[in-house]
């Protein structure tokens, strides 16, 4: 065996530990987020007196919060390495889910918006995690570690809800205050878990080296204006019509574990496809795969429109999150088309930071719009911003197909 074919074989059997190791921590750590957005609006919902506009805050905080973590996240990991950077947030997951517990007991909401806060920017380092697992690995290698990292958000997307549903009343009558110590517990475990992965620091580069277009000159781009309205619509109106959900089931008469297992299928829905999303991307291309996730997610909204049964939740929910996957990744994947390799980390950070601002402002409308208009009015506003994205789409294609004609 060649000095190269051993290298590779070594690199490889770390990436899989590395991945492996990732995955579980993601299965834990990841489970947060679904675990505030199935209870952060019901505890908002309680905690509030008369005006319940402000339900769906703490799940706003908790997107913030991952808005704000993308470019630290980033900072603390290049200086300190990937095994300080997740750990370090690991233990903050542990503060977070005591903070949100103590609030719970105390019937804080503020602090129980704080602790979300906090929360989501754990959160940031968290989506850090696929990249990590391809940091180790040879480029043979890479697709399978990322797609094992995404199994582990499956997990999580299972793991969230069912400790709702397991620890909800450990405290009865004080509903969750469990289920946010269960969440401390969840990052502990993450803790442990990354505390074993083995990542090298890479070589600081400088501004100078680093070299690239000025952003404003790359965001200005026709392809990056499409991609990054696709990607911050299919991101946003998913948070739109999620965190009211449970609001709405609620107020139909339906259960916070039918609310907590709806939410479970919804995150079912939106990592589960991402072992073939690709494959989807690759054979049919980016931008029709965009538009099938933008027409999923009106169907979503014309589903919810049709009843409130249970069925026309969970069936709603599950649209709504193959029609993030399609339209979110789709986007994400064209966006690659409009920077250069130098330019990734830059253009990257600014694209998150867009989608997760608005993001969080659409979870904070999606309380305020349920409670003055009802959750009618909710999914009507799905229509315009599809239609608005499939017309730039379409505006897209036929402007580069009429540079390619005259070229």
């Amino acid at each position: 065996m060649t000095a190269a074919l051993t290298e590779a074989f070594v690199d490889d059997r770390l990436a899989k530990r590395n991945a492996l190791l990732l995955a579980l921590a993601q299965a834990v750590g990841g489970a947060s987020a679904s675990i505030v957005i199935a209870t952060g609006p019901l505890v908002g919902y309680m905690m509030l007196d008369e005006d319940k506009s402000l339900a769906t805050l703490p799940v706003s905080t908790m997107v913030l919060g991952t808005a704000f973590g993308t470019i630290p996240a980033g900072m603390i990991m290049r200086r300190y390495g990937r095994r300080a950077g997740f750990a370090g947030a690991s233990l903050l997951g542990v503060l977070a889910g005591l903070l949100a517990s103590f609030a719970v007991f105390r019937d804080s909401f503020l602090l129980f918006s704080l602790a979300c806060c906090l929360g989501g920017f754990t959160g940031a380092f968290v989506q850090q995690y696929r990249f990590a697992a391809a940091d180790t690995a040879s480029n043979a290698f890479k697709p399978k570690a990322i797609s094992w990292v995404l199994a582990g958000g499956v997990l999580a997307g299972i793991v969230g809800p069912q400790t709702v549903i397991a620890t909800k009343d450990l405290f009865s009558p004080i509903l969750f205050a469990g289920t946010y110590l269960a969440q401390a517990g969840l990052a502990l475990v993450a803790f442990v878990l990354v505390l074993f992965i083995k990542i090298p620091k890479p070589p600081r580069i400088s501004h100078a080296q680093a070299g690239g277009r000025p952003l404003l000159e790359i965001m200005a781009q026709r392809r990056f204006i499409v991609a990054a309205a696709c990607g911050i619509c299919s991101y946003a109106l998913m948070s739109l019509v999620m965190t009211a959900t449970p609001l709405a089931m609620i107020a139909c008469g339906l259960t916070e574990t039918d609310a907590a297992l709806g939410i479970q299928w919804h995150v079912l829905a939106m990592f589960g496809p991402s072992f073939f999303t690709g494959s989807l991307i690759a054979r049919y291309g980016k931008e029709r795969v965009v538009s099938i996730g933008l027409a999923l997610l009106a169907g979503c909204s014309v589903v919810a429109l049709m009843g409130i049964e249970l069925t026309h939740f969970w069936t709603a929910l599950v649209l709504l999150g193959l029609g993030w996957n399609f339209g979110f990744i789709g986007a994400t994947a064209m966006l690659t088309d409009a920077y250069r390799p130098e330019e990734r980390n830059m253009v990257q950070a600014a694209n998150d930071f867009l989608v997760f601002g608005f993001v969080a402002a659409a979870s904070f409308s999606s309380g305020a719009l349920l409670n003055a208009f009802g959750w009618g009015t909710v999914n009507i506003l799905v229509f315009p911003f599809v239609a608005l994205c499939l017309g730039l789409l379409g505006w897209l294609v036929w402007a580069e197909r009429k540079e390619v004609t005259t070229a």
